[in-house]
């Protein structure tokens, strides 16, 4: 048994205390004017479609309502929404927040998130085997290029050198007597004194000094660059990592550990990425003799006025995205860039001459299209039609549809319809600042 009470042509419908005979029934009086009663039975399913029917019948009118504008100004008028004829009570103005359309040079800037790199990071390595004597840097100094990092004993290196050059003046020595010896078993051979075979030994001996001299030679240039690897330069200008090893320490030869990492800092590169719908704007600006400039902010970084090129784009689009990796070049001559620091890196496209701006929050949108409330001088708003162009941060370039000067709503449209009175609460006599879009 259901309890409730629903209406029926404006009737009371009012379950009565009976049991129903058959599953799936409710029993309803039916009271009618004249005190005469009678009972009905009604599926609930079928109460159920009679909501779910009228809930769509309600939507469906409300979207009809929001979409067809004339049906649109004849509920409001059946509802007292406009304007009050002559004579009549009229209903409060709207509050709302309007700005003034302006005509000017619009920059088309599109922005993207990536990374500072270094040009070159160098692992300095022992290329020889020693131990560390002295250490020049400290963690974080900033070297130039061919400045003294580290120190190695030398010690027997000199003395490596030494003993190559020694075999070096010996080989000499050999040499000058195997020349005389050629020269007497020639003269011999000639007169018939010393067989021919003495002479062929003399000019063997000869050769294999001669190969033996400029081994020895090999082996004083190899103790001379040995010697030369025990002190250890910077190959870059750039900035000291941490110096993993101090002075007493082993150290092997192109061990897996560096001694210390340079990462150069002046100039460096800015990776990021923008949409791939700009590759080919990108691609004509970086061929044209004037270039493609970029600028960049970085997170905790105020003070920052980098000024780079684009210098580099990718030759493949990542399909994941949509977007297309491109990299510039930055002087860095305060070195405030930091390679793999988070940056934002912003790049002007082209500049609209000339071109007719509206906040972004002026735009408005419905099943036709674009449009915009405009301020007329009487006080009250109008719906007008319009095409945009670009959107770079909060404003918008109308290409169509409005002219500079005239004066728009940006907030409280939904209280709005042809013909409303309004009241400006902010009246800004320009537009929002320009700010950048993230790509």
């Amino acid at each position: 048994m259901r309890t409730g009470v629903i209406e029926h042509g404006g009737r009371e419908l009012a379950p009565t205390p009976q049991i129903c005979p058959r599953e799936g029934l409710n029993w309803y009086t039916l009271a009618n004017p004249d005190g005469l009663k009678r009972s009905f039975a009604m599926p609930g399913s079928t109460m159920r479609l009679f909501i779910i029917a009228a809930i769509c019948l309600v939507a469906g009118g409300y979207a009809y309502y929001r979409s067809d504008e004339a049906f649109h100004v004849w509920v409001d008028k059946k509802l007292g929404m406009v304007a009050a004829e002559p004579g009549e009570k009229q209903r409060p103005a709207a509050p709302v927040r309007i700005a003034t359309v302006t005509q000017r040079d619009f920059p088309v800037i599109v922005e993207g998130v990536g990374n500072v790199r270094a040009i070159s990071t160098v692992e300095i390595k022992s290329r020889i085997d020693g131990q560390v004597m002295q250490s020049a840097v400290k963690d974080g100094q900033l070297v130039e290029k061919g400045d003294l990092l580290f120190r190695l004993d030398d010690r027997p290196l000199y003395a490596q050198l030494h003993e190559a050059e020694a075999n070096l003046a010996r080989d000499k020595a050999n040499l000058e007597k195997a020349k005389s010896d050629v020269e007497r078993y020639t003269t011999l051979a000639k007169k018939g004194i010393s067989p021919q075979t003495k002479l062929e030994e003399a000019q063997s001996s000869l050769a294999s000094l001669e190969a033996a001299i400029r081994a020895s030679q090999a082996a004083v240039e190899l103790a001379n660059l040995n010697l030369g690897y025990a002190t250890i330069e910077a190959p870059i200008s750039g900035r000291i990592g941490t110096v993993l090893l101090t002075p007493g320490n082993m150290v092997k030869a192109n061990d897996t550990q560096p001694m210390v990492i340079i990462a150069q800092l002046r100039p460096v590169n800015v990776a990021f990425a923008l949409p791939e719908k700009y590759l080919g704007v990108l691609r004509e600006r970086v061929a044209s003799k004037d270039g493609l400039y970029v600028n960049v902010d970085v997170e905790g970084s105020q003070d920052i006025d980098e000024r780079g090129r684009l210098s580099f784009i990718n030759n493949v689009v990542d399909t994941a995205t949509g977007t297309i990796q491109v990299m510039a070049s930055f002087a860095n001559k305060d070195g405030k860039l930091i390679p793999g620091q988070f940056a934002r890196a912003s790049v002007t496209l082209q500049v609209l001459q000339q071109a007719v701006v509206a906040p972004a929050r002026a735009i408005q949108m419905n099943q036709k299209g674009r449009y915009a409330w405009v301020l007329k001088s009487d006080g009250t708003v109008e719906l007008r039609r319009i095409e945009v162009g670009p959107t770079i941060g909060s404003e918008t370039v109308v290409t169509s549809g409005l002219n500079s000067g005239e004066t728009i709503v940006t907030d409280g449209q939904l209280r709005l319809f042809s013909g409303a009175r309004v009241k400006p609460i902010d009246a800004d006599s320009k537009s929002e600042p320009r700010k950048k879009v993230q790509s």
